[in-house]
């Protein structure tokens, strides 16, 4: 073997014995518990997180209700505010979703350029057959824009959602799902 050969045999060979995990030899775990399932699935699970709705409502349905009337209602201007607003009166998958498009909505240049708005109203929410804690919600919305052409003679349409709804101990009822279909 030439020195260059031996020198990428050791880099090799040391490469592959930093990849294998701590405690375990030729692939096999020999540690317990959290370390154990790390090694098989390559995830540390985190503690559940406990989030906490600043309120909540007396029923599923005025909750679902409050939910979508602030989810469909806003301008350019509002729409962060908004969601940030949603994300503290929900849970869950529900609270992610807003958060994210708050995030995402105030740094949006064209929205605000564009000065777009959605108006809607709430149709109706009715509960999903064999799906407890689980609700149909459509709507009927019209988004416009001031700063565009992109919305001129657009008509109203309609939209279906679907909620979740989780009863909290110290707020009521509170939004944990939500999901646009259309």
């Amino acid at each position: 073997m030439n020195a260059l050969t031996v020198i990428v045999a050791v880099i090799l060979s040391t490469a592959v014995a930093a990849c294998a995990p701590i405690g375990a030899a030729s692939g096999t775990s020999t540690g317990s518990g959290a370390v154990a399932r790390v090694d098989r699935s390559h995830e540390y699970p985190s503690p559940p997180v406990t989030q906490h709705p600043v309120a909540g409502a007396a029923t599923p349905t005025l909750a679902v209700a409050a939910f979508a009337v602030g989810y469909i209602n806003w301008t350019a201007q509002t729409v962060s505010g908004r969601m940030r607003g949603l994300a503290a009166l929900s849970v869950g998958q529900a609270r992610s979703l807003v958060a994210l498009t708050a995030a995402q909505t105030a740094r949006d240049y064209e929205l605000r350029r564009g000065g777009v708005a959605n108006m809607g109203i709430v149709e109706a929410i009715a509960p999903v057959i064999g799906q407890p804690d689980t609700y149909a919600v459509v709507t009927r919305e019209r988004t416009t824009a001031t700063g565009t052409d992109a919305y001129r003679g657009l008509a109203p349409s309609w939209h279906v959602a679907l909620a979740t709804v989780i009863g909290s101990a110290h707020a009521g009822w509170v939004v944990s799902g939500w999901q646009p279909e259309s």
